[in-house]
């Protein structure tokens, strides 16, 4: 008998398992159907001993304390601030773009007050800001969307910019200095024994016990506890009874290259021709010293596992009716982003699920029904 079923161990399942065991004192069973714990964050050393991120470079950044207060009882940190670059009509350029980026594309020497105006005389009048082509064309015109934007966004998402939600674009700003980091938040940073060590920690606890390569629908009737917790995608969760939510995958290509350096930055992105969207390169992110490199290329799908909910109305329609259905599940708490369909970056991930678990703290002490087979 478990106190807890956690299902999903990524950030919110783990979290939430190790808040439930730590300040609670009860029982987890965390589960998890591959065959390793911190779900996209994971890392592990190569065949060539490098540190590499399995799902793409994973870079953490936030503005909460709290959220980094919690987490340092796991890793230490290497301070990192993370540049890319877009290579466009075959030059390497800043993104987001900044004045350094519009100067190098067209071989300028504009300050920022005449970069204001050069932006300003290429801005498209758009009435209502509707889609993701909508919020660029009305921030840098549409010679700049065409080169660095519509396509990468196409590909990672595999419809037209102007059929997805404002949100897409919304989180890339435009500056008119010459700031090239891609975040600003006041701490970013990268675990400093890298993410899965973080994660072996935080789930260290007596009262957890994890079992991998495992699915929810294999225990749910077989393994009794009291409570779920469920991070994985909603839709799953219910039997796609009301159909399924789109998602969009990757499929990753890693390569080791016999060279200590491949490219300038962590991260190059391909907004043009290239089937890719990016190229990442970890020892820019880890500062590992070593002769060789390690690669990963990214290819955006339509099959495979869910990364992306796609940001379109319809698709939230679907998933408020979705949400709906959980409501009426008073013992099963969803989390993550898979569990709410929303595109949250690692530290909003890790703020809910602290979130979460402050409310179970409010709540009376554990039911002592059992809730195998709540979807059903």
């Amino acid at each position: 008998m478990f106190d807890w079923l956690v299902v999903g161990a990524g950030f919110a399942g783990s979290v939430l398992a190790e808040r439930i065991a730590s300040q609670r004192g009860e029982t987890v069973l965390l589960i998890d159907r591959r065959n390793h714990i911190g779900g996209n964050a994971f890392d592990w050393y190569d065949e060539a001993g490098i540190l590499v991120h399995r799902y793409g470079p994973h870079i953490f950044h936030t503005n909460s304390e709290a959220i980094v207060d919690y987490l340092s009882h796991f890793t230490k940190w290497r301070p990192y601030e993370h540049r890319v670059l877009a290579q466009v009509d075959g030059k390497l350029l800043p993104i987001p773009i900044n004045l350094d980026t519009i100067n190098k594309l067209y071989g300028l020497k504009l300050d920022s007050e005449q970069m204001e105006l050069f932006l300003a005389s290429r801005r498209e009048h758009v009435g209502e800001v509707r889609s993701a082509e909508d919020v660029v064309l009305g921030s840098v015109g549409r010679e700049l969307y065409e080169k660095f934007f519509r396509g990468y966004t196409h590909k990672q998402w595999g419809v037209d910019p102007s059929q997805l939600s404002r949100s897409v674009t919304a989180r890339v700003p435009t500056r008119t200095n010459r700031d090239d980091r891609y975040f600003t938040d006041a701490f970013q940073s990268m675990p400093a024994g890298g993410y899965t060590r973080m994660f072996q920690r935080m789930l260290a606890h007596p009262n957890i016990k994890v079992m991998l390569q495992t699915d929810y629908r294999d225990v749910r009737n077989v393994i009794p506890f009291r409570r779920l917790v469920y991070t994985g995608p909603v839709d799953e969760f219910f039997d796609f009874r009301l159909g399924r939510l789109p998602y969009r995958s990757l499929r990753f290509e890693h390569v080791t290259l016999d060279r200590a350096r491949f490219q300038p930055v962590a991260v190059v992105n391909y907004p043009q021709t290239q089937a890719y969207t990016r190229i990442s390169e970890y020892k820019h992110l880890t500062g590992q010293d070593h002769p060789q490199t390690s690669l990963t290329y990214e290819y955006p799908t339509s099959v495979g596992d869910p990364y992306y909910p796609v940001p379109r109305a319809e698709n939230e329609a679907l998933y408020k009716r979705y949400e709906a259905l959980a409501a009426r599940e008073p013992d099963v708490l969803f989390a993550g982003r898979l569990a709410t369909y929303r595109y949250y970056n690692m530290d909003q991930v890790v703020g809910q699920a602290l979130s979460a678990f402050n409310r179970i703290q409010k709540t009376s002490p554990l039911n002592q029904h059992l809730v195998q087979g709540a979807a059903n």
